[in-house]
């Protein structure tokens, strides 16, 4: 079928008098274009002629024609030509001007259709824009323009402009938007100056400052005055709320006369004025919080007293409000409905007001003091508030202010803020003796705060809504102050049963799991005395609760009672420990019971043996039968077995049951839960009272084999401590098994690149028990390890492990040493050049280097001799191996061999980076008591040898000189400090290594002297070298992971230095000619990455010291930098800061200046001929960390702030290229 008769058929279909023929035929219309974009086209005129064919049925008068025809046009938009779309756009134009109303909106419609579905970077773009914007500024400009139509060319353009800002944002657009929208800010319907609002300030962002400065004096400012329309003050304030949420920037300049006037503007007697100025102000302050900084005490002072705001309720004053709602009295709700009619809308000032001080609560941690004396108070007495909602919002604004208290609270606290709050009394009688903190302050506050709650949760009325939110305030409450409730305990357990007692249901799920998570923490963080009183009336509604059919119900409760346990541990006697076993077994006993139910009843179990042995004994054990099973998930089984096996004291024939079942679960294929297996195996084989029986390690060994391997490291590392373990514990009945199952795999893994960390300490451990086992096995292992390694390729062959496996044989056999030394000593002095010679003098010096740790060869001078003779070696490896060779041999004798490693260096320049590096060893293995003897004789070469030197040797310098230190600080530290304003910028840069070196120590003595230093050290990230200041801020970034603590109080001096490192700085950019190309290099790359990583640190270790406002102004150079590193740790930035609760309120608010770098980045840079393989792979590697960010980001609740950033997410999840993978990312 050709696309012309396609296309005439559908026409036709399209001109049928029958309904249902024409919505067909646009229905298959759409889907040939979709399935086939080319379907469409090919022969202008017919393609012209079904275009007009789809514009004609836009007026059809079948309403689901009519919608069939706009989503048709959505479609066509993206592929006709340019000619075509001007005939789309002309006619959808004359179509909303005309006088149908229902042709008007449905032309409307497809306006916002077509205008949503044109391609960002399609051919016609810049055409319909071109096309669009004038069309239908002209209809705004129009005074003859229908109500209905304007509010629809409003949200039209509203889609323009942030579909395509550059568009609509060119000079040469007539009319311009600003001067065409602003007027209708002055309209009689309200629904177009609430539209005209929002396109305006989507539009300012974009706009010429000339524009948006007459829109400020013309249309902004006037209206605030105090005696302004009250008409057009509420669109004025709604305008400046509308522009602060788009581009605060963009007002910064008139702050100062924009905010009097809003704050003025609140005292005007008009409810819906007042709304809109308190959500301006809250606005403000979550946007420009810095820049609400004067205002702030005004700001909260608003609050505070509309809060309050209640003109028709005659209720009693502020200082009794807790009872303004008392839910006992009947009458009392009789009169509060009285006042409840929809008339009152007074409700929604207080709402505004209390959303306002959640946002003073939000921006301002430091003054979380002068919060707590003005505000808190204050959102106490309206706990009761009439209105359900407002009590929800009031509930949820104190939840903020403990969230704020839980991350903020512990740190010093602004005082020269603290008069923004309020004024204080300065009468010195009046000052107290005790410090004042937000938690003492909250401690405090505690029993007005609870008894309010606990009033407005006592009704058997209240809803479940309500409930929920209470119990979720109170546990808030104990988040802050664990064990603060405990005079609350009897009305806390009455709702607690007023709610258990009821059996959940889908609406009321939700309240029961927060209840029962409620009193879980309650009882960890009480003491028993506490709540044993109100046990009785607790645990029978528990119990029931244990026994629901809700799954999730179900297993909290199991939580509450293993909370309950461990908080009343021992528990002697007690009915319900009694009944609860009988719970947990009865589920461990039904095969269908819930996973998560299950593993809690296992949990509880544990908890049960752990917690109330006197009860849990005398059932004889039956409950092991049904928790060691054998099918279906047994993680939580071995967990408990693990758990029981450590902490209580059981019989050898309840450890050999376990240890048969856990062996019967190591032969299942599955790598899943193996490690929590090998751990209880661990935990069991230690608790044989009467030692490992004689039979079980011929059993066990050859199930550990399979493990034996390089496949899974974690496993292996696991596997080798199980053998360790029945070495040590039954060595006659496991070696002989070992020797023949294990040791030739063991040799093979032993020289293993893959062996490190964990495994190779448990490899180490298992050749020292071997030995231990049996002492004669050593003369074989020795030989066969190195055999083993000669075998080996080259590049499989980690010949440092083969030396420390058999360092650690002779550690623990040193009859065997002097062989091994005149062994391998024989092969160091071999001439031989051949490939195996190399691979054999290296294996030897690493032998002896390690033994050379715990054996004095001051008696095999000459073996030291041939060591540093290989210095001079060709081959690296062998001068690497020579080097650490020598540094050992000196450790075991110091007085003879250190001095000739100290003369090397300073008399032949080619061998003092690897003297250096012997040196290190030194420094690094030694004892503490021997570096002390020997820190002076070490300490002035290693300062001279960093001077001038090459960084490597600088860094190995450095690293020495910082162990050192730390050896003695007293003498050392001070030394350093002396240091630091060398005129030789080396020597400065060998000091600040030095003490980036030193901050792994983690003596609190060491901690005293250099918190009074460390600050001088990390001045040098000013320093004018840049090396240095590269150094300087990666010791800032040590400091950050490591010593947190003594830095925190110090950021407000160093933030600013930081924040500055980060910019691109132009002056150390260089062009270099590399052939026919050149190519720029940024010598301050490697200084601002560790700029950026230290900042990525901070967030981790010191969030609470960042101002996040300046944070997050910062970061948008972080993901629109040059270099693809630094806009990959921005995007993990970004995603840090979106997991936080607390952090991301305020990243919500940026969304939008975010989204054009994100943008930019997804797109990347064109590919054309020229782009290689290489820069392909790295665009595609930095989209998918884009991608990841944009995933992070948009679980963020913006409740509708960022309309350019949810934008461009539902258009990548669109496209064609990457949007599966983010549809993926998503959860879509």
């Amino acid at each position: 079928m050709t696309k012309t008769y396609l296309m005439n058929s559908l026409i036709e279909k399209m001109q049928s008098p029958d309904q249902d023929f024409r919505f067909m035929g646009l229905n298959d219309l759409m889907s040939e274009i979709k399935q086939d974009p080319a379907s469409f086209i090919g022969d202008e005129p017919t393609e012209t002629k079904v275009l007009k064919q789809v514009l004609s049925l836009v007026e059809d008068r079948i309403s689901e024609v009519k919608n069939q025809a706009v989503k048709c046009l959505g479609q066509l938009i993206k592929i006709i030509r340019e000619t075509q779309m001007e005939l789309v756009v002309d006619s959808l134009i004359n179509f909303s001007v005309g006088k149908d109303d229902e042709l008007r909106d449905i032309s409307g419609l497809a306006l916002k259709t077509i205008t949503s579905e044109l391609p960002l970077e399609g051919k016609i773009t810049p055409r319909a824009c071109a096309k669009l914007a004038p069309k239908l500024l002209q209809q705004v400009s129009n005074t003859e323009t229908p109500p209905e139509t304007l509010i629809e060319t409003l949200s039209t353009l509203s889609i323009l402009i942030t579909r395509f800002p550059a568009h609509v944002s060119d000079p040469a657009l007539t009319p311009h938007p600003l001067p065409a929208i602003a007027p209708l800010l002055s309209h009689s319907r309200p629904a177009v100056r609430k539209r005209a609002i929002l396109t305006l300030s989507q539009y300012v962002p974009v706009a010429p400052p000339a524009l948006v400065n007459d829109l400020l004096q013309n249309h902004i400012l006037p209206f605030l005055a105090p005696n302004a329309n009250l008409e057009k003050q509420r669109t004025t304030v709604h305008l400046v709320a509308a522009i602060i949420r788009q581009a605060p920037q963009q007002l910064t300049s008139v702050y100062n006369d924009i905010i009097p006037g809003v704050i003025k503007a609140v005292q005007r007697d008009d409810d819906e004025l007042r709304e809109g100025c308190l959500q301006a102000l809250e606005t403000l302050l979550l946007r420009s919080p810095t820049e609400a900084t004067p205002f702030l005490s005004s700001i909260v002072q608003i609050g505070n007293q509309f809060i309050k705001y209640d003109p028709n309720y005659a209720g009693p004053d502020d200082g009794e409000d807790e009872e303004m709602a008392d839910a006992d009295d009947d009458d009392d709700d009789a009169d509060i409905d009285e006042y409840s009619d929809d008339e009152d809308t007074s409700y929604k000032i207080r709402r505004a007001s209390t959303k306002l001080l959640a946002a003073v609560i939000t921006t301002r941690p430091e003054l979380l003091t002068s919060l707590y004396k003005e505000v808190s108070p204050v959102l106490i007495s309206r706990f009761g508030d009439r209105e359900k909602t407002v009590r929800l919002e009031v509930w949820a604004t104190y939840g903020v202010l403990l969230n704020q208290t839980s991350m903020y609270g512990g740190l010093p606290q602004s005082q020269e803020n603290d008069s923004a709050i309020r004024k204080r009394k300065r009468d010195s009688e009046e000052r107290m003796d005790v410090e004042e903190t937000p938690q003492t302050l909250l401690r405090s506050q505690v029993s007005s705060l609870s008894k309010a709650l606990l009033q407005q949760l006592k009704s058997p009325k209240t809803p479940p809504p309500t409930l929920q939110a209470g119990f979720q305030l109170l546990y808030a409450l104990l988040g802050v102050l664990p064990g603060c409730l405990s005079n609350q305990i009897i009305p806390i357990a009455a709702i607690s049963q007023s709610v258990l007692i009821q059996s959940p249901a889908t609406s009321t799920s939700a309240l029961h799991l927060t209840c029962l998570s409620f009193i879980a923490l309650y009882f960890a963080t009480h003491a028993p005395g506490t709540f044993s009183m109100s046990l009785p009336t607790l645990t029978p509604v528990l119990l029931k609760s244990a026994g629901e059919k809700h799954p999730r119900v179900a297993s909290e409760a199991f939580r509450v009672f293993s909370a309950l346990l461990n908080a009343t541990r021992p528990v002697k006697n007690g009915e319900w420990a009694e009944r609860l076993y009988d719970q947990a077994f009865q589920r461990l006993s039904i095969h269908d019971t819930d996973a998560e139910v299950r593993g809690c009843a296992e949990d509880c179990i544990a908890d049960l043996w752990i917690c109330a042995p006197d009860v849990i004994k005398p059932k004889g054990g039956k409950e092991w039968q049904a928790i060691c099973r054998t099918t279906g998930n047994t993680g939580g089984a071995v967990r408990v077995v693990t758990k029981v096996a450590r902490d209580v004291e059981m019989s050898d024939d309840w450890v050999n049951c376990c240890v048969e079942w856990i062996m019967g679960l190591l032969k299942k294929s599955e790598r899943g839960g193996k490690p929590e297996i090998f751990i209880a195996l661990d935990t069991l084989l230690k608790r044989y009272s009467s030692g490992v029986p004689t039979d079980l390690p011929p059993t066990l060994v050859p199930q550990i084999k399979p493990y034996i391997s390089t496949t899974d490291i974690s496993l292996l590392s696991h596997a080798l401590t199980i053998i360790t373990v029945l070495l040590e514990l039954s060595p006659i009945a496991t070696f002989p098994e070992v020797e023949r199952e294990l040791l030739g795999d063991i040799y093979q893994i032993a020289h293993s690149p893959l062996v490190s960390g964990a495994a190779l300490d448990s490899l180490l451990m298992f050749f020292s028990l071997l030995v231990q086992a049996d002492s004669q096995i050593a003369t074989h292992v020795v030989p066969s390890l190195a055999t083993s390694a000669e075998k080996a390729n080259k590049s499989d062959a980690n010949l440092a492990n083969v030396a420390k496996c058999i360092g650690q044989v002779v550690q623990s056999a040193q009859g065997v040493a002097a062989g091994t030394i005149a062994v391998y000593s024989k092969y160091m002095k071999k001439s031989s050049k051949s490939k195996s010679a190399t691979s054999v003098v290296v294996l030897s010096l690493l032998i002896v280097g390690e033994l050379g740790r715990f054996i004095d060869m001051s008696k095999q001078q000459d073996t030291f001799s041939s060591t540093i003779e290989h210095f001079a070696a060709e081959e690296e490896e062998i001068r690497a191996a020579a080097a650490f060779a020598a540094g050992n041999i000196a450790i075991g004798n110091l007085h003879q061999f250190l001095p000739a490693i100290l003369r090397i260096a300073e008399s032949d320049p080619h061998k003092k980076l690897l003297s250096l590096h012997a040196l290190k060893e030194v420094v690094t293995h030694c004892s503490h008591g021997q570096l002390e003897g020997v820190a002076e004789q070490l300490w002035a070469p290693l300062f001279q040898y960093s001077e001038d030197a090459e960084d490597s040797t600088r860094n190995v310098a450095a690293a020495c000189l910082g162990k050192l230190t730390t050896t003695h600080p007293t003498r050392y530290l001070p030394q350093l400090h002396s240091r630091i304003h060398d005129e030789n910028p080396a020597a400065r840069a060998t000091v600040v290594s030095a003490i980036r070196h030193t901050l792994a120590e983690s003596s609190p003595s060491y901690d005293e002297l250099l918190a009074s230093l460390i600050m001088d050290f990390l001045d040098l990230i000013h320093d004018k070298d840049l090396n240095v200041r590269r150094l300087a801020l990666s010791a800032l970034n040590s400091a950050a992971r490591t010593k947190p603590h003594l830095i925190r109080d110090h950021l407000p001096t160093l933030l600013p230095s930081l924040y500055a490192e980060m910019k691109v700085n132009p002056d150390l950019i260089r062009t270099v000619q590399m052939g026919p190309w050149t190519h720029k290099v940024d010598d301050g790359l490697d200084a601002r990455k560790t700029a950026w990583e230290t900042l990525y640190t901070l967030l981790d270790t010191c969030l609470a010291k960042l101002d996040l406002s300046i944070f997050l102004s910062h970061l948008l150079a972080a993901i629109s930098d040059p270099s693809d590193e630094i806009k990959v740790i921005g995007h993990m930035l970004l995603a840090r800061l979106s997991a936080s609760p607390t952090t991301s309120i305020a990243l919500a608010q940026r969304l939008d200046e975010l989204t054009p770098c994100l943008e930019s980045t997804m797109r990347g840079t064109a590919v054309t001929k020229d782009t290689v393989k290489q820069d392909i792979e790295r665009a595609a590697e930095l989209r998918r960390s884009t991608m990841r960010a944009v995933a992070a980001l948009s679980k963020i609740d913006s409740a509708g702030s960022a309309p350019k950033f949810d934008a461009f997410v539902e258009e990548s999840r669109k496209n064609e290229q990457w949007g599966l993978e983010l549809r993926e990312l998503l959860g879509h």
